[in-house]
């Protein structure tokens, strides 16, 4: 089993059995940086579960900074001989040995809001150096695609936040805000995916995720979803932080990973996809009451505490933010999971 865990099971089950061109990844090598981290390690275990279906002989490569979270997040994955562990931080120089892959999938980013004003440097380099560095090597060694995980950050603040975000419409981003770190080192990150692809013939996309959750994501990592997934758990009251009038649409982990391997198997070259959910869109404080009442006998209540922001924890300045999926689904994807029903299956995850 690729997961003891069944909620998980299931996910895989159902990724693994989409219609998607998997023959495509016969015999193939694929390398996933980032892949210790919430949406790599499901991307990975996702490719194994279709490596299994269809016995596609293919080769996973994770490349991550540390070897022990790795470990932990794919501890059931581990004695899969279709899998291998790269202990390396792609911000650095690729070491000369750094094996060749058929398909590049750079999830490797820190993505947590809480260091964004704690750690900027290693954020720019992480999207700038180690995008760089990663391209260039599939240029190297000829590579057949390199996917690039943006962000729905790098949108900015939209003058118009009664439409849908289009994959061409783009906001306002202040590059002298420390919290810009993220986006726009997402952005360049992009712009680097067309420039590689434009002069070296080099087939790249780029998916931009929005407010993605589930079974796996790290319960501290500052995001207030996996906040209110914690104080259910611990059995506390959910305490908003803000008014919670901010709008988001949330995307249950199993929906954005097809997603994700859509655009890896069918999306046009040099061409960006939102992956988001925007049928799961709602405020925050809406939403801290739908995760407290998923489980009425735990008796959570929502209240609260509005404090200063932190030097650590910037606040995002964008208070509503609704991707169009028009152009994604154009190739096949549309998300299933409701916001009640993927709050209930992550928290039954942990439980």
């Amino acid at each position: 089993m690729l997961s003891t865990n069944s909620i998980i099971a299931s996910d895989l089950e159902h990724i693994s059995s989409a219609k998607l061109p998997w023959h495509l990844l016969s015999n193939k090598v694929i390398m996933v940086t980032g892949g210790g981290g919430f949406l790599g390690s499901y991307l990975i275990k996702s490719l194994l579960a279709a490596n299994k279906k269809y016995d596609l002989n293919l080769k996973v490569i994770c490349v991550v900074r540390s070897l022990h979270i790795a470990q932990q997040r794919l501890v059931d994955c581990l004695i899969q001989p279709a899998l291998s562990l790269i202990k390396h931080d792609i911000s650095q120089p690729l070491p000369s040995n750094f094996p060749a892959a058929d398909f590049i999938i750079h999830c490797a980013s820190q993505a947590s809001p809480k260091y964004y004003g704690v750690d900027p440097v290693g954020i720019l380099k992480a999207n700038c150096s180690g995008t760089m560095n990663l391209l260039d090597h599939a240029v190297r060694h000829r590579s057949n695609s390199f996917l690039f995980f943006s962000s729905g950050e790098i949108y900015g603040v939209s003058d118009h936040t009664d439409k849908q975000i289009k994959e061409q419409d783009y906001g306002y981003l202040d590059p002298m805000y420390v919290r810009s770190c993220y986006a726009e080192s997402k952005r360049i990150g992009e712009t680097m995916c067309v420039a590689w692809s434009h002069q070296h013939d080099l087939h790249t996309n780029v998916v931009r995720p929005f407010h993605t959750y589930g079974p796996g994501m790290a319960l501290n990592d500052g995001r207030v979803f996996a906040d209110f997934v914690a104080d259910v758990l611990a059995n506390r009251n959910i305490v908003l932080k803000s008014d919670g009038l901010a709008i988001r649409p949330f995307c249950y982990v199993a929906d954005a990973t097809l997603g994700f391997l859509t655009v890896l198997l069918k999306g046009d070259r040099s061409q960006a996809y939102n992956v988001a959910n925007p049928n799961a869109e709602l405020s925050i404080k809406d939403l801290a009451y739908t995760v407290a009442s998923l489980f009425p006998e735990r008796g959570i209540g929502v209240s609260f505490d509005i404090a200063p922001s932190s030097n650590a924890y910037l606040k995002s300045p964008i208070i509503r933010q609704c991707p169009s999926i028009n152009k994604i689904a154009a190739i096949g994807w549309m998300p299933d999971i409701d916001i009640s029903s993927g709050f209930k299956r992550t928290i039954l995850s942990y439980i």
